[in-house]
């Protein structure tokens, strides 16, 4: 029996794609973006889910979106902004866990599609079809080390899309981006 390792897969904010001369690595994100990745970051706050490590794609709208989430969970931590977690192969994303300190139990990594739903259909037993623009997709491990993920499969803690909240924001949400307004 392991120790409960939980990694969070959070894919980048809506990108805007208004700024035609902007490469696809400069795309920033939009308002709605910004908005959607507050109110993820607002429920992770409520969870009180901090992590102990983040990776980051490099590119500027998954920077962004590591910078909301760090600012809203007020983190101090240990930020790796990594060329490789953009548009990588699914394997170099896999290693990347496997080489993650054994001390490190809760970790988040933001990076863009499809490699995050395609290293979470691997990681789970469970299919899903497409992690949306700011979801986050909780997976937990009974694991001692990152690098027995090849030998395991996890278990999806939760799956979360702004579209949850589109129609109901819990009032302690609602709460927290009041605040963050100010």
């Amino acid at each position: 029996m392991g120790k409960i390792k939980t990694l969070y897969l959070i894919r980048n904010a809506k990108s805007d794609w208004n700024d035609i001369g902007a490469s696809d690595f400069e795309r920033g994100i939009t308002k709605k973006g910004k908005k959607d990745i507050q109110m993820m970051s607002s429920y992770l706050m409520l969870q009180n889910i901090i992590p102990e490590n983040i990776l980051s794609s490099c590119a500027l709208r998954a920077q962004q979106t590591t910078d909301i989430i760090s600012d809203s969970l007020n983190y101090k931590g240990k930020i790796a902004y990594l060329k490789e977690l953009y548009y990588t192969p699914t394997n170099t994303l896999l290693d990347i866990l496997y080489m993650q300190e054994i001390s490190v139990n809760v970790l988040f990594v933001v990076g863009h599609n499809p490699q995050l739903t395609d290293i979470a259909n691997l990681l789970i037993d469970e299919h899903i079809s497409k992690i949306p623009s700011s979801g986050i997709v909780a997976i937990d491990f009974d694991i001692n080390d990152w690098s027995e993920l090849q030998y395991t499969k996890g278990k999806v803690d939760f799956f979360i899309t702004p579209k949850q909240f589109k129609y109901y924001v819990p009032k302690q949400i609602r709460t927290i981006l009041d605040n963050t307004k100010r």
